[in-house]
């Protein structure tokens, strides 16, 4: 395929973009205090446009410090001290022939309190305190007391167009804007995007979208102001139109305005229909935005409300929303940018050549891989690092805004190191890695780069470990993708893998190895007193070697494998009782996965019971204990399933270390983790051999 579309250039105002590749704005938590980028970020992003992306679009970039920052780590274009910064981010991206557009944003009522007034005074104290050592008083001892504080509702409320109902993930309670901060709050937009011509940027992005201060002013549902920036449609848009009119006053007409814009508030998917807008609003509002010199909308939906209808789960189909983009386009005659959860450069040209929109916005596949689009135009489409919707960039972003870490990928152990090459072996040396799961195969093409001699065992007859399960429930698919775009990386790299063969001495000897890694991976924990003819453990249900039908079942364990399980269980027509420890739910899971799962478990009728423990496992039964009355109780099934986590399985390590000085673990054989942990603890181990 030659992708002619995908590669053509095409203008946004008077910018012409070398390809239809646009990176749409993640923050990932890499900036200072004072809002200028560090050389961490500069990395991050030059990287980007160096693996071809035609325009770049930064993270969200505050115009004000006291009641729109976001992030201790975000970018800034409130101040003149953030221009140097922003003008030298600009010059390294223009450098590969890339444009760079800054997103210009609020988050109104979506902001976390502990934010509100809080950076100006961080900024301050960071001037005074010499290196790190306020950052580090920040993260260690103020932010702790600062969380529980908000958690009370005793810290400063959010700004928002009116009192509305607390954001989902945010939950922060509001207050609303006097007549005189927004007329300020438009002027700072003006000023920030004049700001940002004088640094030598190229356009701006209004983020009108995913439930942030500007769509807070389009929505009905949130904006309930009596004056002229509420109520009818057209007082709605006000705050928007004379923003842009602003930027148009002090920054000349040529400047491109964009607007990224969520174009249907889809509170019918959560189970709210009649609230906010829908996408026939949407278009109308599109429409008069191009009227009023917008030179592109960007098209996305929902809000944190409804957040996964923005930021997509792995179950969500690939272009699921390509009809928002498609219709909104049908009414414009400007570019229409649109992210549509494109995952494959067949899917991108598919919907550039149907008239669905005029360029492709990769978000999370550019953190994936930055070179995705230098692949496909060099012909190695088979090369790229696809995105798994795994969702544990925007979950290590979220966390680690309250440590000072940045956001991570379980793909790429390389963010936040994007400048880092590793250094070439002075000599070849042999390296035996036993395991083709994650661990390994990262670990095998790392080295293999670095020119050591690798060969990968495998006891099983294909690659993958653990990801051969995990995969296997419903909707789950997109998550073996790591181990096939790992697996053709290794081998091209020059990785030799050696299916059906259990590492024995003999065999590792026969290599020579220098170096032998052990990535084994791990085994479900099954308690001694829960070993019955009756129980079986998850891995026996993904793997297909129990197969129940129509059967009464209790799983013990409510993590996601757990849940997970359970959905496939319920496809089979088993009725499924969920028994956890806890008092809620899969403690620790980042929410987007249970608002996905839960919904779907709870439609086919799954049991839930949190804080009961289980006693025993009987021959049609199981007894548990109630822990909030200490009641024991029975619950009728046919099958148990045990889903209490993993222990590494490290017996052939602990056999063989003694042969081998330089033996090393890796992945879940080390340590048991997520994809990411076995990823980036297998490159840091990679790039540590000498």
């Amino acid at each position: 395929m030659k992708y002619e579309m995908l590669f053509s250039p095409m203008k946004i105002g008077n910018v012409e973009i070398k390809n239809r590749i646009v990176m749409a704005p993640m923050l990932m938590g890499f900036g200072q205090f004072n809002g200028n980028a560090t050389e961490q970020m500069m990395n991050y992003y030059e990287e980007r446009a160096k693996g071809g992306a035609g325009l770049i679009v930064s993270e969200v970039t505050r115009v004000d410090d006291f009641s729109g920052a976001t992030s201790f780590g975000q970018l800034a274009a409130s101040k003149g001290r953030n221009i140097k910064s922003i003008s030298e981010l600009a010059a390294r991206i223009h450098r590969h022939g890339a444009k760079f557009f800054v997103e210009l944003h609020h988050p109104g009522r979506q902001n976390v309190s502990l934010m509100v007034n809080t950076v100006p005074i961080s900024v301050f104290c960071d001037k005074i305190m010499p290196g790190r050592a306020y950052s580090k008083l920040l993260y260690k001892h103020l932010v702790p007391p600062g969380r529980a504080l908000a958690a009370k509702d005793m810290l400063f409320k959010s700004a928002a167009p009116s009192v509305a109902p607390r954001a989902k993930f945010a939950e922060s309670k509001s207050r609303e804007l006097s007549h005189g901060e927004i007329k300020k709050l438009i002027s700072k937009f003006g000023d920030a995007a004049l700001r940002l011509k004088t640094a030598g940027v190229d356009g701006i992005m209004l983020h009108a979208a995913h439930g942030y201060l500007i769509q807070q002013f389009l929505s009905p549902y949130i904006n309930k102001r009596t004056d002229e920036y509420g109520g009818s449609f057209e007082n709605r848009m006000r705050f928007l139109l004379e923003i842009i009119a602003d930027i148009k006053e002090k920054c000349t007409a040529d400047f491109p305005i964009t607007v990224r814009l969520s174009v249907d508030e889809m509170y019918d998917k959560i189970g709210m229909p009649g609230c906010g807008y829908t996408l026939k609003d949407g278009i109308k509002m599109a429409k008069v935005l191009e009227q009023n010199g917008v030179a592109a909308i960007d098209v996305s939906s929902a809000g944190y409300d409804a957040f996964n209808y923005w930021l997509e789960t792995e179950s969500f189909e690939c272009g699921w929303r390509k009809n928002l983009a498609a219709a909104v386009k049908n009414e414009l005659n400007i570019p229409v940018i649109a992210a549509n959860l494109i995952r494959s450069p067949e899917q991108a040209e598919q919907q550039l050549e149907a008239a669905v929109q005029d360029f492709v916005s990769l978000g999370r596949p550019l953190i994936a891989d930055p070179y995705w689009p230098q692949k496909v135009q060099q012909g190695r489409a088979d090369e790229i690092k696809r995105c798994i919707c795994c969702l544990y960039c925007i979950e290590s972003m979220m966390h680690g805004a309250y440590c000072g870490t940045h956001g991570k990928c379980s793909v790429n152990p390389k963010i936040g190191k994007d400048s880092e090459e590793p250094e070439l072996c002075e000599e070849v040396k042999n390296v035996v890695i036993i395991g083709a799961g994650v661990a390994g195969l990262t670990a095998g093409e790392v080295l293999a780069k670095r020119k050591f001699n690798v060969t990968v065992l495998e006891k099983a007859g294909e690659a993958g470990g653990q990801i051969n399960l995990a995969d296997k429930s419903p909707e789950k698919g997109k998550i073996h993708w790591c181990v096939e775009d790992l697996k053709v990386s290794a081998q091209k790299a020059g990785v030799k893998i050696v299916f059906n063969t259990a590492a024995t001495k003999e065999i590792i000897d026969s290599y020579n190895p220098q170096y032998v890694i052990f990535a084994t991976g791990a085994q479900p924990v099954v308690p001694s007193a829960f070993k019955a003819d009756n129980a079986v453990t998850t891995s026996d249900i993904l793997s297909g070697r129990v197969k129940p039908h129509g059967e009464q079942i209790c799983v013990i364990g409510s993590g996601m494998t757990g849940l997970e399980t359970a959905y496939m269980l319920t496809k089979a027509l088993n009725k499924v009782n969920i028994i956890e420890m806890a008092g809620e739910i899969a403690p620790g899971v980042w929410f987007q996965h249970l608002d996905d799962i839960l919904p779907k478990l709870k439609e086919a009728g799954t049991n839930f019971y949190t804080a009961h423990k289980l006693l025993k496992i009987e021959k049609n039964a199981i007894e548990v204990l109630n822990l909030e009355n200490n009641e024991k109780k029975k619950i009728k099934c046919s099958l148990v399933v045990l889903s209490m986590g993993v222990k590494s399985e490290d017996s052939l390590y602990n056999e063989l270390k003694g042969h081998y000085p330089n033996s090393f673990k890796i992945g879940d054989c080390e340590h048991t983790g997520r994809i990411h942990d076995a990823t980036q603890g297998a490159y840091d181990l990679a790039v540590s051999l000498k």
